[in-house]
């Protein structure tokens, strides 16, 4: 159990999504999880080389799109575009760790020497390897308490989706998916951020939204909204050196029965 009489904060290198990213809080937040990880990728890399994306398109006067939990829908960089759901950031974090440990070297930022890229550890990872230290797992429907006892309690912060300053979710806008012609309902004010601490009252956030920077909402409230975006959340185990993670995660999709159902129950 965890002690809730203090407060535990995980101290993750912050980034502001307002710079050029106006919907790409669900990036934002996994490259702020990249970089505490030591991971050297930037944003626009981490969309252009590892986010799957997928535009929407009009078909016979009605709007399709994707499934959001395959694809980011629309594009992080336009404000009239949607975002995407956990299992598309859990494949984002493996290709950007792979690309990652795949680059030979890297540029000592003192010296200007090209070293090899090295994660948190203790292990001499050859390049290449430095992905096989982490397993990304799809945590979507498990509670709040849990991610804190299974993750930030153990100094890993967590990819959480709730809503911007916590606003009142809104139903809506609704399109047909391209795959299947199912209407799919987008839940408004979507936000991911990276959970990083707690105390009694709050979870505190590295939110990307508007510099909010590391902030601290309101527990129930939280929870209520988590509740609306499908309970997701992202989660990171560190492997021992030698030991690889499953070859194919297991992603809790999100099912058609979930799509449209009433969260604030």
């Amino acid at each position: 159990m965890t002690n809730n009489k203090t407060k535990h904060l995980i101290d993750v290198p912050y980034i502001n999504q307002s710079e050029k990213w106006p919907t790409g809080c669900e990036s934002v937040t996994a490259v702020m999880l990249l970089h505490f990880l030591q991971f050297d990728i930037d944003v626009d890399t981490f969309i252009e080389q590892c986010l799957e994306k997928r535009a929407f398109e009009e078909r016979a006067g009605e709007l399709y799109g994707p499934d959001p939990a395959m694809y980011f829908a629309g594009s992080p960089y336009e404000e009239d575009s949607m975002g995407c759901y956990a299992p598309v950031i859990v494949r984002a974090l493996e290709k950007a760790m792979q690309r990652c440990g795949q680059e030979d070297k890297k540029k000592d930022k003192n010296t200007g020497n090209r070293i090899p890229h090295r994660p948190h550890g203790d292990g001499q990872e050859e390049p290449g390897e430095e992905s096989s230290r982490y397993e990304i797992i799809d945590e979507t429907g498990k509670d709040i308490s849990d991610l804190i006892d299974t993750y930030i309690d153990h100094g890993m912060p967590v990819p959480l989706w709730a809503a911007i300053n916590m606003r009142d979710p809104i139903v809506g806008p609704k399109w047909r998916l391209f795959d299947s012609g199912e209407e799919f309902t987008w839940i408004s004010n979507e936000h991911c951020m990276l959970l990083v601490g707690y105390d009694a009252e709050k979870y505190y956030f590295n939110d990307p939204y508007e510099n909010n920077g590391v902030i601290g909402y309101e527990k129930k409230v939280v929870e209520d909204r988590y509740r609306w975006q499908h309970m997701q959340a992202v989660g990171v185990r560190r492997l021992q050196t030698g030991k690889n993670p499953s070859k194919s995660p297991k992603f809790n999709s999100i099912t058609p029965a979930l799509r449209n159902k009433n969260f604030s129950q």
